[in-house]
């Protein structure tokens, strides 16, 4: 595609708002500079003055930057041309903007972002997973009904992954499988036995054994390379939340409700991401997964991308593929196409501008829930105890993260992981046990549940 062409009609450049300016925000402020189809000099963070700083941090003048916490005073510094740096989101949706982009990653406050920008008639680019887990569908409902659309964001997992399924399934291929390898590469370390991962080395003795993955035995190497390495995390929320989302606009499915997550090479992956059967790990065609890309310290990384594997129907044309180059099975009868990146904000711009420009969705124009993200308890948690949720990954002490088909909030029904995430337990939750609606204290106030109860009305009307 040629996207000067695409977007050559974009004569005065769209406007936005980024609502929240860490790792993802702040990248997206930054190559804005350099885009001319598209103008962001609104940011949104806890406080004026963390906003002020991503602003600084990518060299804007501290001179042309205007801290504001109310309505009038973000309309004086938008008439001034300045650059501007505020607390609350409600303080900016009524300035001439075109697209909120959502980056905040907090599923109560991004709710309330996402509603405040529906409801003033913005297109919503939104990069929070955590909320799109739990009421994207919603979200996206709302905005079409008035013209406008909630789309996920180029240079994230989920909306590279749908688009390259799309692409996939509008070419005619049958999408076997599709998946994305995990944030941090497993580097193995032959001569010195040990494996690196997000900075953290162990000792693996008789990894080498199972660099090679033998002939027919997919599931036992998969497992003795699982099982040396099991210092190393091999779970992650997020993988299974950005799947999740991914399975929301496609209708793949999961053949296990935590994931295989092989440890794998990616030459391995047609072969691991195909039936028993055919001697790979699923048990059925049409679902998601997430592999740990293995690799030599001096070999490519995957870089967090994303893959589908499909069909090689016509044996003449893939063995001439083959011959170029392309990753297929042993046996010659799937391939897998990827990307090996994820930009974060610095490709954002094509679902920005798709959204502004033609109205359509980086994902599903009109996504359903299909599964939901919960939470089951490693320990026993006692009643009272709140579920933090806090780090990197945005994980809760004590639980673990499962795919489930989805289904309307109700006593006894798992309630999504990131509607428990700070709620505190009503009763005690024994280990391994999933955490259930009537499990939780929550304020009926709560943006996030008023969301998902409409969500549930709308596209459960029979519960």
């Amino acid at each position: 595609m040629d996207y000067l062409h695409r977007y050559h009609g974009v004569t005065q450049p769209i406007e936005v708002c980024v609502i929240g300016s860490g790792g993802f925000g702040r990248s997206f402020l930054a190559q804005s500079r350099r885009v001319p189809t598209i103008s962001a000099r609104v940011a949104v963070d806890l406080t004026s003055a963390i906003a002020a700083d991503a602003w600084i941090s990518i060299g804007v003048d501290a001179a042309q930057i205007a801290q504001c916490d109310t309505a009038e005073q973000a309309v004086k510094a938008w008439e001034q041309g300045l650059f501007i740096a505020a607390s609350d989101a409600a303080a900016v949706v009524g300035l001439p903007l075109q697209v909120m982009v959502e980056a905040t990653g907090h599923p109560e406050a991004g709710a309330r972002h996402a509603r405040l920008a529906i409801e003033a008639g913005l297109h919503v680019a939104l990069a929070s997973k955590e909320v799109d887990s739990v009421v994207g569908p919603e979200l996206s409902r709302l905005a079409r009904a008035k013209g406008r659309v909630v789309t996920p964001v180029d240079g994230d997992q989920p909306s590279l992954l749908i688009g390259l399924v799309t692409w996939a399934q509008a070419m005619g291929f049958e999408v076997l499988s599709a998946g994305k390898s995990s944030e941090y590469d497993f580097v193995f370390n032959a001569e010195a036995n040990r494996m690196d991962s997000n900075g953290v080395s162990i000792d693996v003795p008789g990894f080498g054994d199972h660099w090679v993955m033998p002939e027919g035995k997919a599931a036992e190497c998969v497992q003795a390379r699982a099982a040396i390495c099991s210092a190393l995390p091999q779970r992650a929320v997020p993988d299974l939340c950005e799947l999740q989302v991914v399975a929301n606009s496609t209708g793949l499915g999961v053949d296990t409700a935590a994931f295989h997550a092989p440890i794998a090479r990616p030459s391995e992956v047609p072969d691991l991401f195909a039936t028993e059967a055919e001697g790979g790990l699923f048990q059925a065609n049409g679902v998601v997964d997430v592999f740990h890309c293995l690799r030599k310290p001096d070999e490519l990384s995957f870089a967090g991308g994303v893959f589908v594997v499909i069909r090689c129907d016509d044996k003449p044309t893939w063995d001439l593929l083959l011959g170029k180059g392309h990753v297929m099975s042993r046996d010659q009868q799937r391939a897998m196409m990827y990307i090996p990146r994820h930009l974060l904000g610095l490709e954002a711009f094509s679902s920005v501008l798709d959204a502004a420009v033609y109205g359509l969705s980086s994902g599903a124009q009109a996504p359903e829930p299909r599964l939901d993200l919960v939470a089951r308890s490693t320990r026993a948690l006692a009643a009272g105890t709140v579920l933090t949720m806090g780090g990197h990954h945005h994980t809760i002490d004590g639980t673990t993260a499962e795919l489930v088909s989805a289904a309307p909030l109700a006593a006894g029904v798992p309630a999504p992981f990131y509607l428990v995430g700070n709620r505190k337990l009503v009763r005690d939750v024994a280990a391994g046990q999933l955490i259930c609606f009537d499990d939780i204290e929550i304020d009926p106030a709560s943006e996030l549940l008023l969301l998902r109860q409409q969500q549930d009305a709308a596209f459960f009307p029979a519960a």
